[in-house]
């Protein structure tokens, strides 16, 4: 029986090479000289700290031109508000890895009110589609990508 995954990932290694990049690029620009800013990245978020709330800004759109640059999904970062702390400002990205589990339930519901002849599972952070056509897949797959979910999706594990 055929069958596919939905899943949402990010590929680490070239996130490190787009937030290496940008790093790169801000210690090039003139208007970032002697400026004590830079990027930090852990394992699920990209912590950017500079001077100002304006420079932050600047820094998340450097990085996003390297991430699109580098063919990743500008939507795998869930961006937070800047908070301000004496003399620093800090702005928060999360990388979100995995389908949350209202969203992964919000796309089940969808794809039953398409009336489709698959079954959809939750599997933790990723969901099977199968069914007796491929045809149906594919248009299962369609349907997903018409629709914002908010954050990137992959097909992977395709089975016939």
């Amino acid at each position: 029986m055929p069958s596919f995954d939905v899943v949402s990932e990010v590929d680490m290694h070239e996130m490190t090479n787009a937030v290496d990049q940008a790093q790169r690029e801000m210690s090039n620009r003139f208007d970032f000289k002697g400026v004590d800013a830079a990027f930090e990245l852990n394992d699920s978020e990209i912590i950017i700290r500079a001077d100002v709330d304006f420079q932050t800004r600047q820094m998340l759109e450097i990085l996003q031109n390297k991430m699109s640059s580098r063919k990743l999904d500008l939507k795998a970062l869930k961006i937070g508000e800047v908070e301000i702390s004496g003399q620093r400002a800090i702005l928060k990205a999360q990388i979100q890895q995995g389908i949350e589990t209202d969203i992964a339930r919000k796309i089940v519901k969808k794809v039953k009110d398409q009336k489709m002849k698959v079954q959809v599972a939750i599997q933790g952070d990723k969901l099977r589609v199968t069914g007796k056509k491929r045809d149906d897949l594919q248009e299962v797959m369609a349907v997903l990508r018409k629709d914002n979910w908010g954050l990137p999706l992959q097909f992977n594990n395709f089975r016939d």
